[in-house]
């Protein structure tokens, strides 16, 4: 066999041990369904196009091995009923300082925190952020986003779908 041909078929066959070794952070690239999210805020509407994460699986990978987040951009985690405010969020193997806004049944931010990257190889090693209320979905974006554009705890979160009555939604 031609020796370039067989570092080929080699390199090959050890890309899926790459993704799996401890410490590898690899971007996946996602084919999560994309959805616009307004912010209802005081300053006015924050328009964004979101990523949702539905299912268990998508909701654990979230935005790990993620190098940048387009500024009006970010990832919804929605959840079939209602969270305990024990079940938090953590940064395993995420590059990218966040903020996450917890969101009720009524669509209205309880939470507001920061998440910063977690260095360490251990997963048991992260801490795990939990919201002070029960929530029913999540948002993430960009560390100093919500602050930057006046969003804030009791503010309307909505999308198509989510059946939330923002008061003055409509004027936006």
């Amino acid at each position: 066999m031609n020796p370039i041909r067989r570092c080929l078929l080699q390199a090959l066959c050890l890309l899926p041990l790459a993704a799996a070794w401890p410490g590898a952070v690899m971007a996946r690239e996602t084919r999560l369904p994309r959805v616009p999210l307004t912010l209802h805020g005081e300053a006015g509407p924050r328009r964004l196009t979101v990523e949702v994460a539905r299912r268990a699986g998508e909701r654990a990978q979230g935005l790990m091995g993620r190098e940048r987040l387009a500024d009006d951009a970010g990832m919804l985690f929605l959840y079939d009923r209602t969270q305990p405010s024990r079940n938090g969020f953590w940064m395993y193997r995420t590059l990218i300082p966040l903020d996450i806004a917890f969101i009720d049944e009524a669509g209205r931010i309880v939470d507001i925190r920061r998440l910063e990257p977690c260095t360490s190889d251990l997963a048991r090693e992260c801490p795990v952020t939990r919201p002070a209320s029960a929530y029913r979905a999540a948002l993430e974006v960009n560390a100093g986003d919500l602050e930057a554009h006046g969003i804030a705890l009791g503010d309307c979160v909505s999308w198509p779908g989510d059946g939330a009555e923002c008061a003055g939604a409509a004027a936006d």
